[in-house]
């Protein structure tokens, strides 16, 4: 068996990524397409989500779905629900996220607020809907995106961050709770992604900097073997001294000078 059909086999044949509609969520997409999975897109662009939809199924012959999905909306629950209806999905992505950039006080707290619904009930609502199925078959797969912002106080970005703690936990969570019963469940801790929404945000290249490609691959491959996935060298030593060697006062001061900034632009 090839390791294509044997993924598919694993975690076909469809598969759910929120945030699809361009970035990071896009190639999420693109890269499972290629494993031979079905595809429901979703995000709040329905334009952008029918481009990617038309590219996955020229390109790799999948079928797929879109739906117009706010995740930090009181209904998430019930059209993720809808959006898989019918259809048995062995994987999920919970990768949409919203990040105010700026200091706390001087942005409104509608945002910070914000934060919370999308990074936050986002993923519990894909995983609780989309995982309950996958724990009745004794199979299947869900990844959640967390970032190194989230080890550590991170001023200019600190909603955001604090938000990816909570992802960052929630999914060692569930990584414990579901492997028994034939669920993997990883969270891909990732540095800065080179992605149109990143690059809105700041004219600088962080240090560890990826393309959104190598940050979905290694996500996607750590599915089995969590509960924890760095993507790329630079990262993965910059993760290990900022949580076990350097005091917390320093890390928080390292994380200040990049998401400082940030802030700043």
């Amino acid at each position: 068996m090839t390791a294509r059909e044997t993924f598919r086999e694993r975690y076909g044949p469809w598969a759910l990524v929120a945030g699809a509609s361009e970035g990071l969520g896009a190639e999420f997409a693109r890269q499972i397409a290629a494993r031979g999975l079905h595809l429901v897109l979703v995000a709040r662009r329905g334009d952008l989500l029918e481009a990617v939809a038309d590219e996955l199924q020229s390109r790799h012959g999948v079928q797929t779905r879109t739906a117009v999905v706010d995740m930090g909306a009181a209904d998430a629950p019930e059209r993720l629900r809808a959006a898989a209806a019918g259809l048995e999905i062995g994987l999920a992505v919970a990768n949409a996220a919203f990040a105010p950039v700026g200091p706390f006080l001087e942005r409104p707290l509608g945002d910070a607020l914000r934060a919370v619904d999308v990074n936050c009930r986002g993923p519990l609502a894909i995983a609780h809907v989309l995982g309950a199925a996958m724990a009745a078959r004794g199979r299947g797969g869900l990844v959640l995106m967390s970032s190194l912002a989230g080890q550590q106080g991170s001023p200019g970005i600190t909603a955001y961050a604090a938000t990816k703690a909570f992802n960052t936990v929630l999914a060692e969570g569930l990584w414990a709770e579901l492997r028994p019963l034939g669920v993997d469940v990883v969270v891909c801790t990732a540095g800065a992604i080179l992605t149109p929404g990143f690059a809105q945000a700041s004219t600088r290249r962080a240090p560890g900097s990826l393309p959104p490609g190598a940050v979905a691959r290694a996500a996607l491959d750590a599915l089995g073997h969590g509960p924890r996935v760095v993507p790329g060298p630079f990262n993965r030593v910059a993760a290990g001294l900022m949580a076990r060697v350097l005091p917390r006062r320093t890390a928080i001061g390292i994380m200040a000078g990049q998401t400082g900034d940030l802030a700043r632009g």
